[in-house]
């Protein structure tokens, strides 16, 4: 009965060591997104430049960034959070 008690609890401590350490390495995955997503960012304002300079008299919308700021917004309270 010991034996089976104490493989059960092994198994758990297992399992949330492996819950914890996938938790920590998406950190890891969203900082290598957060590389991309600058390179991105620096992309879509080339490409806005280019089409402003070429319409020069265009109120288009080239890149979302309103929509792009307000998702900025929510990430920012989401780690802020205490």
């Amino acid at each position: 009965m010991y034996n089976m008690k104490y493989r059960l609890v092994n198994e758990q401590d297992n399992k949330v060591e492996k819950f914890q350490q996938n938790r920590i390495k998406k950190f890891d995955q969203l900082e290598n997104q957060l590389d991309i997503l600058k390179k991105l960012l620096r992309q879509g304002k080339i490409d806005t430049i280019k089409y402003y300079r070429e319409n020069p008299q265009s109120f288009d919308v080239v890149i979302g960034t309103d929509l792009i700021s307000d998702y900025f917004k929510d990430i920012f309270i989401l780690l802020n959070k205490k």
